[in-house]
C-alpha cells in the first residue's frame, strides 16, 4: 500500500464532478488500499477519491480514524437514499488544512453503494459515521464543506479560501 498525496484546495480536481466505476478489477482494489493508507495516515475518517487525484465515485470511511481496522466503509458509486433528523457539529478536511467550522447536516443516511466486486449494498450510519459519508459523497460532486456554510461562516470562509489561492509574495533579500 502507499500513501498518496492529498491534493489541497484550490487544485481544480476538487471541483470534479466525478464519474462512476465500470471496472471492478485490481486498479480499483489498489486505489481503496492506498486510499485507505492515506486517510488514516493523514490522519482522517474518510477520504474521496478526488482528494488524491482520481475523478471516480470512490470514498472510504473510518469513524474510529483506524482504532477498528474492521469499521472501514468502501463506498463505490455511492448515492444517499434517505436522511433524517440534524446536527450541528465541527467539520474540517484533509484538502483544506487548517480550517474548521460548524457544518449542520442531517443526521442519519441511509446509503446504497458497491463493493470492491461490484456488489450492491445498502447501509445505515449515523453521528460522525453519517457526518464523514455525507461530507466525502459531496467531495464526488465536487463540492467542499465550506459550500455548506452560510452568513458570517461563509465569509469567514471565503476569505481563508483566497488566500490560499493568492498566497502572500515572496520578500526579495534578507540574506
Amino acid at each position: 500500500m502507499t500513501v498518496l498525496p492529498i491534493r489541497q484546495y484550490p487544485d481544480p480536481v476538487l471541483r470534479a464532478r466525478c464519474t462512476p466505476v465500470v471496472d471492478f478489477g485490481p486498479d480499483l482494489r489498489r486505489l481503496v488500499e492506498d486510499m485507505i493508507q492515506t486517510m488514516h495516515d493523514a490522519p482522517g475518517v474518510g477520504l474521496a477519491a478526488p482528494q488524491v487525484g482520481v475523478e471516480l465515485r470512490v470514498a472510504v470511511v473510518d469513524a474510529t480514524a483506524g482504532v477498528d481496522p474492521g469499521a472501514v466503509r468502501v463506498l463505490v458509486n455511492p448515492e444517499i437514499l434517505d436522511t433524517a433528523g440534524v446536527d450541528t457539529e465541527t467539520e474540517g478536511c484533509l484538502s483544506i488544512p487548517d480550517f474548521t467550522e460548524q457544518v449542520t447536516r442531517p443526521a442519519s443516511v441511509r446509503v446504497a453503494a458497491r463493493d470492491l466486486e461490484g456488489r450492491a449494498y445498502e447501509m445505515d450510519a449515523d453521528e460522525l459515521e453519517a457526518r464523514a459519508i455525507q461530507h466525502e459523497l459531496d467531495h464526488l460532486d465536487g463540492i467542499l464543506f465550506v459550500d455548506r456554510l452560510r452568513g458570517l461562516r461563509r465569509q469567514r470562509a471565503r476569505s481563508f479560501l483566497r488566500r490560499l489561492r493568492s498566497p502572500e509574495p515572496a520578500v526579495a533579500g534578507g540574506n
